[in-house]
Parts: structure tokens; sequence; C-alpha cells
């Protein structure tokens, strides 16, 4: 007779007394929505970073042991409480319509993204008598299927929308610096694979195998005690930044040229001073420069009177096709140009026009412009130096980031129009981004905006200069350069592509290794 024994022994089963266990789906649904709402708090504006932890650790011991449309529900509450929170800016000015839309796309996308996490657990169940495989090896893979999750949403659909990144919880806190070794998607994997380590642990039985909580431990001290990776002194640039204040909202009562001339006076501090580069906020200049002879002749003028090529930033036809473009405006000669790369569907394009016209046509009506994303690198030149550019929302894309970088960028400056959000965690959310991003590649980030806030962040993620909200403001800061790669920038997406495959080789490896032994069970029963 064949043995029907598995390898668990039913005294290492006994010795993992919560593992089986799971949360009763209404209270699992209650504790996911208390987990969401702790996770937009650990985001700025209120930034309290260690609630990330707390949050993701909660929201992880909700889907053990759930069923498929269990793990669904589950992920459902917690996303809803969490995107409807955090992304309520959107409806600022647009009213409710594109809010709910986001959010609720983003609670459904999460939801079925909880689906594989409850997969993982179910399936490596067995593993709880093997210490290795599950203090860490499903630790690990819960993390890879939270990024797969994570980097599924920031992608899809219509270029995504990877705002909401578990590492952006700790732009202030003191975790960032690990950004700079495994980027954006590998530091928010390791917080996540330390949460999943404390699960695990506490279904092994919690403080009675305090050995349990070592995996836990070491990734945290870790992230703790690791610097930040170092970029090499390649000197200084005096650059002058601007903050106009003007009427640059999409409902702000202006006529033509009034954006222009907020911008131009709240230069005027500035004119006469020595500056290696002028830089404005996207959308200072409310004509196209390329086009409008009046437009260009005032920008040539400036520039004569400033002494330094001025960068700014405007909506240009060309071709038959219009750009959200930054221009770095010399004077003389062919200007520089960049186009944004990822414009913003349903705010600067509408995909699908056709189909969406019929669910809102008032609302769709509002958008007429169509911008086309743009195929020319993400920097300038300025006497010499390459100045790494990303045009307000594509600071979130790390593409745009890592190409700057790899094509010599030694300065970064992100220019953005926050008017729309005035008075939201919108402007904060989207700083945290810049800070994360000079951590990342180790450069100095000058993040400009029509109406605030305004910061220069140094290459270690500190802030050098600033002006907040609502106010006009001008400097110019000394802003240190820097040469050589992070291992962030180097590695790029062959680490998120490494985290991604191994998350999703190893649920297929679980799940043929929980049919096989399932069906090796079944036989000895019948051979029995």
């Amino acid at each position: 007779m064949l043995s029907t024994a598995p390898s668990l022994t039913d005294a290492a089963a006994e010795a993992f007394p919560a593992a089986r266990r799971k949360v009763p789906l209404w209270a699992a649904l209650l504790v996911a929505a208390a987990a969401g709402g702790l996770l937009d708090l650990s985001f700025p504006a209120v930034g309290w970073w260690p609630l990330a932890f707390v949050s993701i650790t909660l929201a992880l011991g909700t889907i053990i042991g759930r069923s498929i449309g269990g793990a669904f529900l589950v992920g459902v509450a917690f996303g809803a409480a969490f995107f409807f929170t955090h992304l309520v800016w959107v409806g600022t000015y647009l009213g409710p319509v594109p809010w709910v839309a986001l959010a609720g796309l983003e609670t459904v996308l999460f939801g079925v993204g909880a689906i594989p996490i409850a997969l993982a657990y179910r399936w490596t169940d067995r593993a709880r008598g093997r210490a290795v495989l599950w203090f860490v090896g499903v630790p690990l893979l819960v993390a890879g299927l939270w990024s797969v999750r994570e980097l599924m949403m920031g992608s899809w659909p219509y270029s995504g929308f990877p705002w909401a990144r578990i590492g952006m919880t700790q732009a202030n806190g003191p975790l960032p610096e690990a950004a700079s070794w495994v980027g954006m998607t590998g530091l928010g994997f390791l917080i996540v694979a330390a949460c999943a380590c404390l699960v695990q642990w506490w279904r092994a039985g919690g403080f009675r195998r305090m050995r349990g909580v070592l995996p836990a431990a070491m990734i945290v001290t870790a992230l703790v005690l690791v610097p930040q990776f170092p970029t090499g002194d390649a000197g200084q640039m005096d650059i002058g930044w601007v903050q106009g204040n003007g009427p640059s909202g999409y409902f702000d009562d202006r006529t033509p040229g009034d954006v222009l001339a907020a911008q131009t006076t709240a230069t005027d501090p500035l004119l006469g001073e020595d500056m290696d580069l002028l830089v404005w906020p996207e959308g200072a200049v409310d004509s196209d420069p390329l086009t409008d002879p009046a437009t260009a002749r005032r920008l040539t003028d400036l520039v004569a009177q400033a002494g330094a090529p001025l960068l700014i930033n405007a909506a240009t036809a060309r071709d038959g096709d219009v750009f959200n473009t930054s221009i770095l405006w010399g004077g003389q000669g062919d200007p520089q140009l960049h186009d944004k790369v990822n414009p913003v569907p349903f705010g600067e394009y509408v995909p699908d026009r056709w189909f969406y016209e019929r669910i809102a046509p008032d609302l769709i009506g509002l958008i007429q412009r169509e911008y086309t994303p743009g195929q020319n690198p993400p920097f300038v030149t300025v006497d010499g130096v390459k100045v790494g550019l990303a045009i307000c929302f594509d600071v979130i894309y790390d593409s745009v980031i890592w190409d700057g970088a790899r094509q010599g960028a030694q300065v970064y400056v992100f220019q953005t129009n926050n008017a729309d959000f005035r008075g939201t965690d919108e402007n904060l959310q989207q700083l945290a981004f810049a800070r994360m991003r000079a951590i990342e590649t180790g450069r100095a980030v000058v993040n400009v905006s029509t109406v605030g806030t305004s910061q220069v962040i140094a290459p270690d993620g500190q802030i050098i200069d600033g002006a907040g909200v609502d106010q006009a403001a001008a400097a110019i800061t000394r802003v240190p350069l820097r040469d050589g790669l992070t291992p962030a920038v180097v590695l790029g997406g062959a680490l998120t592509a490494l985290i991604a495959l191994g998350a999703i080789t190893g649920l297929t490896i679980a799940g043929i290794s929980r049919h096989h032994h399932r069906h090796r069970s079944a036989r000895g029963a019948t051979d029995a």
C-alpha cells in the first residue's frame, strides 16, 4: 500500500497553529478598508511613513485563506478606501466623474491583483514544514506579486497611472536611500517583503517563535542602514527659477497672454543677476513661440536681459500634431525641444474619444487639444551641461527619468502646473516623487510650479530652496552637478522585469506543485 503521508508531518502542522486560520470575510472587509485608509495617511500631505508597514501587514493578513471571490472583495475594500481618498484631488475642478472613474478603475485593478496573492498563500501552505520556504520564499513571492500588480496598474490602460507606489510612502522617512540601489519598484518590493515576513512569523506562532522575525528584521535593518549610492561631483550651476502664480488653471479667468505676463513680472527681480539658466514652469507661456512672432520677440528680449538661456514650456504645433513642449530659448538659432512623453489621458488627450463622448459628452467636450506623445530625448544642453527634463506627471514614469540620466543629464528640471489642484494633496504628492527621483538618480532636482509648491532638491533629497503655494516667487539657486549612474538607473527595467518574472514563475511553480501533491494524494487514497 502506498503511503499517503505528505512531507508535512502532523507535528509540523501543530507547530504552526495560526497557519490555516483566516479572518471571517465580514471582518476582513472592515480591516482591509481600515488598512487602505492607513496607507493614504502614509503618503503626503500627512506622510506618516510607518503606517505603510502597518497597512500592508494588515492587508496581507486579510487575504490569507480567501477564495478567488473573497480575495477580490477584500482587495476592492482596501483599494476603495485608499484610492477614493488618495485621489480625491482629481475631481477638484472637473467634478466627481473623473475622480470616480479613475479611483474606481484603480480599485478594481487592485482587487484583481489581490487574487494571485491569495493563490500564493493557498498554494504555499505546505511550505510551513520548511523554514526557509515559509519565512523567506513565501514573503518574497508575495512581495513580487504585489509589485506585479503595481507595475500593471502603472502601465495599463492608456499608459497606466504609476502614482500611488509603495516606495513613495518613504519619501520623507528614513528609508529612501535604498531607491538609489534598487529603484522605486525595488524599494516597494522590499517594504512589502518585510511586511510579508512579519505575517509569516505571526502565522508560525508569533512571539513563541522569535527566530521567525529575523527575515523581517534583516530587511528593515538593511533599509535603515544602507547609504545612498554615491555619484561624482561635476561642478555646479546657478539656476534661476520663477513661480509666477499666474491664472494658469483650466477654468481661471484670464485673457491670452495673462500667464506670460505674470511670469514675466515675477522674473523681473532676477534680471541683471548672474545665472547659467533661467527656468519657468509648465504652461508659463500661453501661446506658441515657435509660430507666434510677437511671443518669440518677447522671449528673446527677456533672454537678453537675463543674460542666460530660458527654459520655458508651451503647447506647440508641428507637422499637424500638438505637443506639450519644454523649449530652451536662447534667442539665436533653433531652440532645443523636449515633448512630454506621456500626455495625460482625459486631461491632455482623449483616447477612444468616440466611445467616451457617448458616456459624458459635455465633459469630454471640454478637452479640445489632443497632445501627441513626444519622441525626442528628455534633456537639453546648456553650455555643455545636460539638463534632464520631465514635464509634470512624466516624473512618475521611470523610463523618462532613467533615459535622461543614461544620456548624460547632470541635473534635473521638472516643470509642472498644479493650478487645477490648488488646495489639495496633489502638489505635495508630486513633490515627493521629485525628492525620490533626486535620491534614486543621485542628482539635484529643480521642481518649478506655476502656483507652487516649487523646490530645489539636493542629490541626497535635502531641500535647498523653495517657495510655498499661491505666491509669486523667484530666486537663483546654486545647484550641484553630478556624474555617474546609480545601480537603480543602470539596472532599471532589468530589475523590474526580474521581480515580475520571478513572481510569475514562483506562482506557477507553486501551483504546479500543489496540483501534483493533490494528484498524488488522490492516487494514494485510491490505491489504499
